[in-house]
């Protein structure tokens, strides 16, 4: 199995941050790139080589890691960022961003005309799993790819598994999507009952989080998601809806009642958040 020394890192966001410093903690030689010079302080306190161009990070990397927003900023940085001119054979790409799986694939076939080899890694967990190295990665590609990665996953995850070829992650990340997302529907019409009937929503989550009725959603409204964070959220998980419907009708089953649902949820979740929101004060 290969060894991967030399790591490169895309997307210092709120949770590529944290992901690229746990690399850089657990001894990998870390390189990054970063458009705003800014974002690099998510990696200060680790060891890491800054790179002025994808280019220059590109060539020094055995692994590149790429946490960004959706499919078309992969492309952007595949080909209008020269992040494949410069690669040597057999380096690993890694998308940990969530997407279309059926893109994957395309993405797949791109890479591997490169001489790259290219796995599909989303994460579940956001911001907070990311600081606290407690992410869920789900993996689609090649098994060998997936081995030597393994490692690099598990500096910031407590569970990883390979889901399939190139693709399976993707859609294993949908499915988990869809059911926080229609989970979060649930604890939204819920809550919503409960303020009308005059309960305290604060202790009431507290209580059923830790019986029967809890859940990720449910313990996500009482505590991480504020109204301003919600509204990031919501376009997010309007795209993951569609992106899920779609990855399920290509396969020929019918999504339109989670669909719907999960419609539901996205749309709710900014009333949802100032509700509890409210509770506090």
């Amino acid at each position: 199995m290969r060894n991967i020394k030399r790591v490169g890192f895309i997307g210092l966001g709120d949770q590529g941050g944290p992901m690229a410093e746990a690399i850089g903690e657990q001894g990998f030689e870390l390189h990054v790139w970063a458009r705003r010079p800014a974002s690099l302080s998510a990696v200060a306190a680790v060891p890491h080589v800054a790179h002025d161009t994808v280019a220059g990070l590109a060539a020094s990397a055995e692994l590149i890691a790429l946490c960004l927003r959706d499919d078309t900023d992969i492309w952007s940085l595949l080909d209008e960022q020269d992040l494949l001119a410069d690669i040597t054979s057999g380096t690993i790409i890694v998308n940990h961003g969530t997407g279309d799986p059926k893109e994957a694939e395309r993405i797949g076939a791109h890479t591997a005309e490169a001489g790259a080899v290219y796995l599909d890694a989303p994460v579940s967990g956001g911001g907070p799993g990311a600081r606290a190295r407690t992410l869920t990665t789900f993996v689609g590609g090649p098994a060998d790819a997936f081995e030597a990665a393994r490692p690099v996953f598990a500096t910031f995850s407590d569970t990883v598994r390979l889901m399939g070829p190139v693709g399976g992650g993707q859609l294993t990340k949908l499915f988990n999507n869809a059911l926080t997302i229609t989970n979060m529907k649930n604890a939204e019409d819920v809550l919503t009952l409960a303020e009308q009937v005059g309960l305290d929503l604060l202790p009431l989550i507290e209580i059923i989080g830790a019986s029967s009725g809890g859940s990720a959603a449910l313990r996500a409204l009482g505590t991480d998601i504020t109204p301003e964070l919600a509204e990031h959220l919501r376009p997010l998980m309007h795209k993951d809806m569609h992106h899920f419907a779609q990855a399920v009708r290509d396969r020929g089953a019918h999504p339109e009642e989670v669909l719907a649902r999960g419609v539901s949820g996205a749309s709710g979740l900014v009333q949802a958040a100032h509700l509890v929101a409210r509770s506090r004060t």
